[in-house]
């Protein structure tokens, strides 16, 4: 296939980049720091651009077959609308490109996942992390009612250990104790999400 990876210079997008190039697709990555992804230069097309606007997403966008969207905050507790405005840049480039399949990386806790969680989890989703996931939550409806093929992807607390290949995955899933998952088997689960249509117009949560 040919795919948009965005947020490809963050700890799960480089495993998306992993993922995407041992299947042999042609990837293109849209980056406001393209020097962080020299290592790839020969591998991938970096385009330099930012995920919230709509004319560079939409140049990336012109001839792929998906867009996959690992897009992120990193340490920062503070979203500066990053979702919303990249929601929207992206539905709109989509459209224009005629691209219909995105895969868009979410967090358990947003919206009706919300309600699945443990109460240690809820804790720290009303408090710390109440406006990332409030930005996320915009977004996240805002691509639901969107005409696109759309997964939405729910992954519990991320770690950078190596992917297990085994995961529980479904559209609903109750939580316990501290539940974790490798951002390598997140980044798996959405590569193999775009080459399929089993998740298509779903959430997808996502934990050990």
């Amino acid at each position: 296939m040919h795919l948009l990876i965005l947020g490809a210079t963050g700890p799960t997008g480089r495993r998306l980049l992993d993922a995407a190039l041992e299947c042999g697709d042609t990837i293109t990555a849209l980056a406001r720091t393209p020097a962080a992804l020299d290592d790839l230069a020969d591998r991938i097309t970096v385009v330099a651009g930012d995920a919230t606007s709509r004319g560079d997403v939409s140049a990336a966008a012109r001839g792929q077959d998906a867009i996959i969207s690992a897009l992120g905050t990193g340490r920062s507790l503070a979203p500066r609308e990053l979702f919303d405005r990249a929601s929207a840049a992206v539905l709109d480039a989509a459209e224009e490109q005629g691209v219909s399949r995105l895969i868009w990386l979410s967090a358990f806790g947003v919206g009706d996942t919300f309600a699945s969680a443990g109460p240690a989890q809820k804790i720290v989703y009303r408090t710390l992390l109440r406006s990332v996931f409030a930005d996320k939550k915009i977004a996240d409806d805002r691509i639901r009612s969107s005409g696109l093929d759309w997964t939405l992807v729910y992954p519990t607390v991320l770690t950078n250990g190596p992917a297990k290949g085994e995961y529980h995955v479904a559209d609903r899933l109750r939580m316990h104790g501290a539940p974790k998952i490798s951002r390598a088997d997140v980044a798996n689960f959405m590569h193999q999400a775009a080459h399929g249509g089993e998740w298509i117009r779903r959430d997808a949560v996502i934990t050990d």
